[in-house]
């Protein structure tokens, strides 16, 4: 197959350029920043189906960019990167723990601290669910630190700076550290401020106040705090976001936070919000189990039952 960009052939948000295993001749082409992009198209808009089915071609050609000079070995660390956070969605801890790791082993040799922050965020996830909180925020903080040496970081460099501090917020939430979490927020809302002082297009940045307030509504919920993370939920606009997952999680943390006070009822039209927003989501593992906890509590809910067996069906 003639290729010079594996997935930018076609892979947009509802078509996919290839499906099947990779052969010897495709494995070992060069993998093109397009390449990457359009897989994050497919992460972004939900399409997880998708891009299972070329992620492994995309492995296969990080595997061997790693060492074709800082711009690849950027690239494939992204693509590693993106493995991991789709190992997530399925659930598989392990899994996105060895991606990770392949992760962080291309970031140094790329060199760009932009990309070591972002394999930092993807090794996060899979450490603090392995009781490894304490590794996750040291990586967190330390790239970070390497993003805000510069009095004028690049608009890439505070963006990924507050991305770390968002997600460090995060995780010190879950290990219930408050002043910690609170710490981390803050500084990602101050590189959020300054961010908006470079002119750019809608739509450009992952970092932006509404996704703080989507991070907030988990920190404040995880810290016990169920009234602010419910203000947090009211302040955020989830048409904003920029992609259908960030929205679909929006709908997901607002679930668990009205959950948490009670209400039953809201939780479920949350519920109903992420299927609406990215229906493979819906069928998560981790959100199953919460579609499974407003069913223990309020079975009659009209819709419910229909939604359960709509959802419940496995991603793989």
């Amino acid at each position: 197959m003639e290729r010079r960009s594996l997935l930018a052939l076609g892979v947009g948000l509802g078509a996919v350029a290839l499906a099947g295993r990779p052969t010897p001749t495709e494995a070992a082409a060069k993998l093109s920043a397009g390449d990457v992009a359009a897989g994050r198209r497919l992460f972004a808009a939900g399409a997880y189906k998708q891009l299972d089915e070329v992620l492994p071609l995309l492995l296969a050609t990080a595997a061997r960019s790693t060492d074709q000079g800082p711009a690849s070995a950027a690239r494939a660390a992204d693509v590693w990167a993106l493995a991991s956070q789709l190992a997530v969605k399925h659930g598989r801890t392990e899994a996105a723990g060895a991606y990770a790791q392949r992760a962080g082993a291309a970031a140094r040799r790329s060199g760009d601290p932009v990309v070591l922050a972002l394999a930092a965020r993807a090794a996060a996830t899979p450490l603090r669910r392995t009781g490894h909180t304490g590794e996750a925020l040291h990586l967190l903080t330390e790239a970070r630190a390497h993003l805000t040496t510069s009095s004028r970081p690049t608009p890439a460099e505070l963006e990924a700076a507050g991305m770390a501090a968002l997600t460090a917020a995060y995780t010190a939430a879950l290990a219930h550290l408050p002043t910690t979490a609170c710490d981390f927020a803050a500084q990602a809302e101050e590189s959020t401020h300054r961010l908006t002082r470079h002119p750019h297009p809608a739509g450009t940045w992952e970092l932006t106040a509404d996704q703080c307030a989507l991070y907030r509504i988990g920190i404040h919920r995880h810290l016990g705090e169920v009234d602010a993370a419910l203000a947090a939920a009211r302040r955020l606009r989830p048409e904003h976001l920029p992609t259908a997952e960030r929205r679909a999680r929006a709908a997901t943390d607002t679930a668990r936070a009205l959950l948490a006070a009670g209400d039953v009822a809201g939780a479920f039209a949350q519920l109903r919000l992420v299927e609406v927003a990215a229906p493979l989501e819906a069928s998560r593992p981790s959100v199953c189990a919460l579609t499974a906890r407003v069913a223990g509590l309020r079975p009659g809910l009209p819709g419910l039952s229909d939604y359960a067996r709509r959802t419940t069906v496995s991603l793989l």
